[in-house]
């Protein structure tokens, strides 16, 4: 049945890029990083692979994907602003962020200053939580859309280019896999499961 959901998923996040283009990719990272479980892990390497047959940019697909990141990371920053940490803790967990989560952020937050901002966006998970220690603070916001943007820049580029070289060798990749959906769907039922897991776990 997971499984199942997870090829929905993914066939769906392939049907927003194809459709959308760029605009798709600012879309479903908006979405990922407004802490709602949709992996750029998933998405940008779909658009890197799109990439390779010519019908997009990696330099297109990493700014589209870093202007996204800004904007879904800044209304949990302001979350994290006017609604403090309290209301993360009770709405958080509709989307799977725990308490650990949250205390993670903190803690890299104040060990590490506002240049956290931009490590963090080149980090599973925590990449997406920083927002929120980041507005509790009252970040300088142009910095922290600088810094979000900048991270996310890489982390995207990054991602794309891994899609891209995987789409200029499908050829010989595809004696081993019969279409790219059922990649997408396996990568993202063994992110999911972790990431459910991992949740639960950080709960008790």
């Amino acid at each position: 049945m997971l499984e199942k959901f997870i090829a929905v998923v993914a066939a769906w996040i392939m049907g927003v890029i194809s459709g959308m283009g760029y605009g798709g990719v600012v879309l479903l990272m908006a979405i990922e990083s407004a802490c709602i479980p949709l992996p750029s892990e998933i998405i940008m390497p779909f658009a890197g692979f799109l990439v390779s047959k010519g019908e997009m940019t990696l330099l297109g697909i990493a700014l589209s994907g870093a202007l996204g990141c800004v904007l879904g990371s800044v209304p949990a920053y302001y979350l994290g602003m006017f609604g403090g940490r309290p209301l993360v803790e009770k709405y958080g967990k509709y989307v799977l962020i725990s308490h650990k989560d949250l205390d993670m952020a903190d803690r890299w937050f104040a060990q590490h200053g506002e240049i956290i901002i931009f490590i963090a966006r080149l980090l599973p998970a925590v990449r997406t939580f920083i927002a929120f220690p980041a507005g509790v603070a009252r970040m300088n916001m142009p910095k922290f859309i600088a810094y979000t943007f900048m991270g996310s820049f890489i982390w995207c580029g990054v991602l794309g280019y891994a899609g891209m070289k995987a789409g200029e060798n499908w050829v010989s990749l595809k004696v081993y896999f019969h279409q790219f959906h059922y990649v997408i769907a396996a990568v993202s039922l063994i992110f999911v499961v972790w990431y459910i897991r991992r949740h639960f776990k950080n709960e008790n």
